[in-house]
């Protein structure tokens, strides 16, 4: 972009959303496209029937057993339940209590790296929800985005979930549902710090002409546009890229009738730690496999969250020894 005199300003964009996509000087690898990170949705009807303030989510995890003891007590069948777990309860919790999730800058310094999420804060936040099982609160859905189609259906009080779900949620709920911040401890230090978006990049490949690149950046430099970015947020449900993006969309009053659109903006405002920024591990796509099978069986009630946490660390440090000597030796 820089030869096609259509620079980019590192400045210019959301710091929780480039970093995604950065290595670890901060240079942009990729430009983000569908972009998105986990909040709350919450099913107003069911709160002002269990008596709660329907415009009043949880804001902690603390505030979260009351609130789902009185959508049980109400009659519901299940009071929480998540999407994609491995992303939105491992990945993107650690983060936003600024927990290592693994070393070496979660990756991004080197391919030496080792998962290190079998935190206190984790084993305290899984042994939770382990006795949310037990108790009713918590009703584990599927590995992927199955929990949203139950909180659609109205079976489900609350639900945490992509930013990018309200479209969906919008077109079949048959019920008022309202948007907050991914809940946390506020006796962590530290926390809320920040989450992180998941979704694809638009990249560039090597040895291709200098027209194709010419014309690569012009496309680039098109969906950085504010207007076009604005756009693309406020009809997707997906994340902008670009603060002025955020700003156009705040001044036109969108924020106002869709506030979950922003509150997925706020969970990104704050520069990432190098504890809380992306994750960068070799093979990882399996490893949050082996992180969904480990947890399957903490809410089986067959294995208790520490040895679940220690279980997945070190499956999941195995595939990164193989990954790191595979390509060590491909070198």
């Amino acid at each position: 972009m820089a030869d096609a005199r259509l620079p980019l300003d590192p400045a210019a964009l959301v710091p929780g959303v480039a970093s995604a996509f950065a290595d670890a000087s901060g240079r942009l690898l990729a430009m983000p496209f569908n972009t998105t990170t986990p909040i709350l949705y919450y099913n107003k009807d069911a709160f002002r029937h269990a008596g709660l303030d329907a415009e009043r989510p949880p804001r902690t995890w603390y505030e979260m057993a009351g609130v789902l003891g009185a959508l049980i007590d109400s009659g519901m069948a299940c009071g929480y339940a998540t999407a994609w777990p491995a992303w939105v309860l491992i990945e993107n919790m650690s983060l936003w209590h600024n927990q290592e999730f693994a070393t070496r800058g979660n990756g991004l310094g080197g391919g030496d790296a080792r998962l290190a999420f079998n935190t206190h804060v984790m084993m305290r936040f899984v042994a939770m929800l382990s006795s949310w099982a037990r108790a009713g609160y918590f009703t584990y859905a599927g590995r992927e985005d199955e929990a949203e189609a139950r909180f659609t259906d109205g079976e489900c009080g609350v639900l945490t979930a992509s930013s990018a779900a309200q479209a969906r949620i919008a077109l079949g709920a048959k019920f008022a549902f309202g948007a907050g911040t991914l809940p946390y401890y506020d006796d962590v230090p530290g926390a809320p710090q920040n989450t992180v978006v998941g979704g694809a990049g638009l990249w560039a490949f090597g040895g291709k002409k200098p027209h194709e690149y010419r014309a690569v950046a012009k496309f680039f430099s098109f969906l950085l546009l504010p207007e076009v970015q604005a756009r693309w947020h406020q009809r997707t449900g997906y994340l902008p890229l670009t603060s002025a993006a955020c700003e156009m969309t705040r001044k036109a009053g969108f924020y106002r009738s869709h506030p979950g659109h922003e509150i997925a903006l706020r969970q990104l405002a704050s520069n990432p730690t190098p504890d809380s920024r992306a994750i960068r591990l070799g093979d990882y796509r399996w490893i949050r496999g082996i992180l969904d099978e480990e947890f399957e069986a903490v809410w089986a009630q067959t294995r208790t969250p520490k040895e679940a946490l220690d279980r997945a660390a070190e499956r999941g440090n195995e595939m990164l020894r193989r990954f790191e000597s595979s390509h060590r030796a491909a070198r």
